[in-house]
């Protein structure tokens, strides 16, 4: 606040001061929130409302207190008697147990003889003979470490004694041509870097401790070999996400070591994913991955060259032109692909609500974000359902629902400060230029109302950033990218990300190109826990 005497004497010009700074308390307050919530907040993004709490609060302590005293002995009620002891069996009954330990486990019996038993089986107390009764067995869960082993391929030599014909088989194959590296190493290795977060550093190490000197050079070299190896699948898995009609995309920062500067530059891995089950359709999930060292529309634009369909986008500028919207300029003979339907996420509008009822308690924001919780249940509800069903139902139920919310957010901006922060959350809204893109899976049985799958496929990018920090290059950008292609894609099919790496490394060396896609990871039949036991026993 500045000093009194600076204080203007004009009243419009002290009211016009009271704003701007009321205006940047507000702000602060939003900073101050979202660096809570992103430090000690929960990922969920859930509306609480302190009369729901309380209510429930109460209703536990009812349930919880005691009869109120009188001065006459209460009379038995046997209904309400009966009705507690079956709440109380029923609580009973509910307590969760132990589960069972999976059959498919190998066991190790460990036997606990009485020293009675072993010294004539006689009674410790008379001298009388033991009569078996029976046994108690409790499990225990133990780890085993894992082991390297060596695999010695021995080929026999045979030479004919007629002709001298030398007579051997053929050298099997290997992954790496001539490389030290088994299907199973190259594959846990490639899965601990990009599944497990785990840098190839830190691999080494932990191969040290095993008595293993493996550099961290050489398992770069390896992981360099083993995505030349599966290039072929990326395209594979590139074709069939772009083959869908509806598309969702996104992207996040991937840092890059910048050689000669000291520092590192902002690269970027963008993410479409192709996900079809919310409509109940039996094409399988997959997400493709492609790293760019800028974000400029031009990346995207060149990604989904040739693509149809819908887009389940946010609001970012640069993916602006996949859909010929150009503010400020002429549409270009580049600007291309009207073809391109866009579908904005409800999410983010959503979540800028949230944001200000979390930091300014604003009672406007918290309905919003209960009108919008409204449509989402609705969703939920339909998941699954072919498409005219879901059209059917967001048709009669979700569009009058939108229409009201549009409708009362207009007038409530009417009401607010311009330059106020809810003003802007409930404009990114209500915009001309969003809404049709928010409203348009009421008119499409088959998008989605946000953009969710393809924030989901950048968990795993998350969570890699903060462990190996940046990527060495922009050739280690489009590694990763491909990479988290095939391991996202095995996730999103519920398969094993290392088993399907070590089954592809297996035979991909081998496999006829033309026949590629029987190697997708929905197309890989892999052994069962219980079989890759036995196949290791």
């Amino acid at each position: 606040m500045p000093e009194t005497h600076d204080l203007p004497d004009d009243v419009a010009d002290l009211k016009r001061l009271v704003r701007e700074h009321r205006l940047e308390i507000e702000h602060l307050k939003i900073q101050l929130a979202q660096l809570r919530r992103w430090k000690f907040g929960r990922s969920r993004e859930q509306l609480e409302l302190e009369v729901t709490q309380i209510e429930m609060s109460l209703q536990a302590l009812e349930q919880l207190a005691p009869p109120a005293a009188s001065g006459t002995d209460p009379q038995p009620d046997t209904q309400n008697a009966s009705t507690a002891a079956q709440e109380r069996r029923t609580v009973r009954r509910r307590r969760p147990g132990r589960r069972p330990l999976p059959a498919h486990l190998p066991r190790e019996t460990v036997m606990h003889p009485h020293p009675a038993v072993t010294n004539g089986c006689a009674c410790p107390d008379c001298g009388g003979r033991l009569r078996y009764l029976g046994q108690d067995v409790a499990e225990m869960l133990e780890y085993v470490p894992g082991y390297f082993k060596v695999l010695r391929h021995v080929r026999e030599k045979h030479s004919c004694v007629r002709c001298s014909q030398i007579v051997q088989a053929a050298a099997p194959s290997r992954p790496i041509e001539r490389g030290l590296p088994g299907p199973a190493l190259l594959a846990h290795v490639v899965a601990s870097k990009y599944c497990l977060h785990q840098p190839l550093y830190r691999q080494s190490q932990v191969y040290g401790f095993a008595g293993l000197e493996l550099e961290r050079s050489l398992l770069a070299q390896w992981v360099r070999a083993g995505d030349r190896l599966l290039s072929p699948l990326v395209l594979a898995v590139r074709r069939h996400v772009l083959g869908g009609g509806h598309l969702h995309a996104d992207d996040t920062p991937l840092p890059v070591l910048d050689p000669g500067r000291g520092r590192t530059r902002t690269g970027y891995l963008w993410t479409y994913v192709r996900d079809e089950r919310t409509w109940g359709s039996r094409e399988p999930p997959a997400v493709w991955f492609k790293y760019s060292p800028g974000r400029g529309g031009e990346h995207p634009r060149r990604h989904l060259q040739g693509y149809q369909g819908v887009v389940h986008v946010d609001a970012y500028a640069g993916f602006n032109e996949l859909f010929g919207l150009f503010p400020n300029r002429q549409r270009t003979a580049r600007a291309g692909p009207t073809r391109l339907k866009r579908s904005l996420c409800f999410a983010h509008a959503r979540r800028k609500l949230y944001e200000m009822h979390l930091a300014l308690h604003s009672p406007i924001a918290a309905q919003a974000v209960e009108r919008i919780d409204v449509l989402y249940a609705i969703e939920r509800e339909i998941r699954g359902l072919d498409p005219e069903a879901r059209l059917r139902e967001r048709q009669a139920r979700s569009v009058p629902l939108l229409q009201e919310l549009h409708s009362w957010l207009t007038t409530q901006l009417a009401r607010l400060p311009a330059s106020s922060a809810l003003a802007k959350a409930i404009r990114y809204t209500v915009k001309p230029r969003h809404w049709p893109a928010l409203t348009y899976y009421c008119s499409d049985g088959r998008a989605d109302m946000d953009n969710n799958a393809a924030e989901r496929s950048l968990r795993d990018v998350a969570l890699g950033r903060r462990s190996y920090l940046f990527a060495g290059s922009d050739a280690g950008g489009e590694r990763a990218a491909s990479m988290y292609t095939l391991i996202g894609s095995c996730k999103l099919n519920g398969i094993d990300p290392e088993a399907y790496l070590r089954h592809v490394f297996e035979r991909i060396a081998d496999h006829p190109i033309n026949r590629i896609d029987e190697l997708l990871p929905w197309n890989v039949r892999l052994p069962s826990p219980t079989e890759a036991f036995r196949e290791a026993a």
